[in-house]
């Protein structure tokens, strides 16, 4: 049932709302109680005229009738529907939002709850699994712990340790103890100051993404010709550039990021995007420059120019990602390995050759997303020298599942709920049939 055709539906509700008998209704809008009571049970289609007087009496738009408040909710729970996996009245989800919006809100919330509650077990699993601060916190606890176990067992079977022998043991059960108590205290503090799970850094390229987050990828100051020591001053200035490892990748990106501007400036990006739109190679061929260029000034660009988020990964020859700007649905891992049906590998091994690909997420909540590709050389290019590759995947949204065949990717092996993925590398510990 369409949601037009619960307009009689939406009548009744705001007549019971108003306290009015539905004899009264008719009288007012000149009709038979019988015939506003087959309107009402939508039995009768009803618009024009007889919908507007309808609409006047109730005090309410016409068009709140006619396409009623819960037109957000059916696409919900159309997702709700998909995600769930199981057989369910998907021909009917209008008729249920329009005459149980509560039931209707109540279904969506909980679906948007579930789907936060995996993400998080899903970053939780992946830093569990590959975090290398808890790793090392961890094995630094386990190595004082067991030190101080070997020291004590040997003071207490050997009771006729000669007093200097003694002494240097005591000596390092103080330093193996203060070792263990600075090593429990970090930990601790690392996880205490984890109240955000996607924005807690652990390492020099999670600081970079996240000061690159902070301002949203995109940076004024680089916009026009930079001044000496702009650049600088951004790095020196920013909190969440914590090591100096992090400052040097964010130098290096601000650099590549005034050098990228240089080349393809804002204004002129604006212009032929408003004749070619988001088409990398027709933006590459326009401009006269390379598509690594036009991806990353794409993901750069200005929230306000109002073209969406537009997000950006790429890789180094080995497939560790050496670039991350994230958007939703289309979630990248924290630590380890990708999804190795990206076409961002693909790419790798067809150096040069644009890839396009229509991808869908696994999972709940999956999104549908036109991803660019390509692979190229980096560096100097020079004889005698090995020529090293860099691979970029631009990423965009589709709004609405277009009528076209998607591949289906995840994030990662061990947290794709697909059972029945040929690349799978190791078993998924989420539970199969989502």
């Amino acid at each position: 049932m369409s949601r037009g055709a619960l307009t009689g539906s939406r009548i009744r509700e705001r007549r019971n709302m108003l306290g009015m008998r539905q004899a009264d209704l008719a009288r007012n809008v000149g009709i038979s109680a019988s015939y506003l009571n087959l309107i009402e049970h939508n039995r009768r289609r009803i618009g024009g005229k007889l919908l507007m007087d309808i609409a006047h009496t109730l005090d309410v738009e016409p068009a709140a009738l006619s396409e009623g408040a819960e037109a957000h909710l059916v696409a919900r729970l159309r997702e709700a529907a998909a995600d769930g996996g199981k057989r369910t009245e998907i021909d009917r989800v209008d008729e249920f939002a329009g005459r149980f919006p509560g039931w209707a809100e109540l279904v969506v919330d909980k679906q948007r709850r579930v789907t936060a509650l995996e993400r998080t077990v899903e970053v939780l699993t992946d830093r569990l699994t590959h975090d290398p601060f808890l790793s090392a916190a961890l094995h630094d606890i386990l190595t004082a712990v067991t030190s101080i176990r070997s020291t004590s067992s040997i003071l207490v079977e050997t009771p006729e340790l000669e007093p200097e022998w003694r002494s240097r043991f005591h000596r390092n059960i103080n330093e193996d103890s203060q070792r263990l108590s600075e090593a429990s205290r970090s930990l601790v503090t690392y996880l205490d100051g984890v109240d955000d799970i996607d924005a807690s850094s652990t390492s020099p390229q999670e600081e970079l993404e996240a000061f690159l987050g902070a301002f949203d990828f995109h940076f004024p100051e680089l916009e026009e010709p930079v001044e000496e020591g702009t650049i600088e001053n951004l790095v020196s200035g920013a909190d969440l550039l914590r090591s100096g490892s992090a400052r040097t990748l964010a130098a290096a990106h601000l650099y590549q990021y005034a050098e990228d501007a240089r080349r393809v400036p804002l204004a002129k990006l604006r212009g032929v995007l408003g004749t070619h739109g988001l088409e990398p190679a027709m933006l590459a061929g326009a401009l006269a420059v390379d598509l690594p260029t036009i991806f990353r000034r794409l993901a750069a660009l200005p929230r306000e120019m109002g073209y969406g988020p537009i997000g950006l990964v790429a890789c180094d020859a080995s497939g560790t990602l050496v670039f991350r700007k994230q958007i939703e649905g289309f979630p990248l891992p924290r630590f380890g390995a990708a999804c190795p049906l990206w076409p961002l590998f693909r790419s790798l091994s067809q150096p040069m050759m644009p890839l396009l690909m229509d991808l869908a997420q696994s999972g709940r909540g999956a999104g549908h997303f036109r991803t660019y590709s390509i692979a190229q050389p980096v560096g100097d290019l020079s004889f005698g020298k090995t020529m090293r590759f860099e691979a970029s995947m631009l990423v965009i949204p589709e709004e609405d599942a277009l009528e076209k065949s998607y591949d289906v990717v995840g994030v990662s092996c061990r947290i794709c709920p697909r059972s029945d993925c040929g690349a799978r590398r190791e078993p998924s510990i989420l539970a199969e049939g989502f």
